[in-house]
């Protein structure tokens, strides 16, 4: 029985680092991910305007509303899943206005099937 209980014990550890490392260094293969945010003003500012805009737009749905914003030196990446290719076309769109162009707007955005 001490046997069993300790191999569960062990299995279970093994899970939860498991776990913990795949979402502590993200599945993004690369991509940009939200503790990367730069704690300047300028980035902090520029992520609550877009989420602000995003968040006013009640026509979105609640995966639109929680699509990770992230701004690094005045570039934005957003990313996340939301319901239609409107949706994503939207908050991109609301993004680049605020950021200054598309040249500093990162879509990484996905359409839930």
């Amino acid at each position: 029985m001490k046997r069993l209980q300790l191999a569960l014990t062990i299995l279970f550890a093994a899970t939860a680092l498991t776990c913990y490392g795949q979402t502590k260094t993200g599945s993004t293969k690369g991509g940009v991910t939200a503790d990367q945010q730069k704690e300047n003003t300028a980035d902090r500012n520029l992520t609550k305007k877009i989420r602000q805009s995003v968040i006013a737009d009640k026509t979105l749905s609640t995966d639109a509303h929680n699509v990770k914003i992230i701004s690094q030196n005045g570039t934005v990446t957003l990313k996340g899943p939301v319901k239609s290719e409107d949706e994503r076309k939207a908050i991109v769109a609301k993004a680049v206005e605020i950021a200054g162009g598309a040249d500093k707007v990162t879509d990484q955005i996905t359409i839930k099937q």
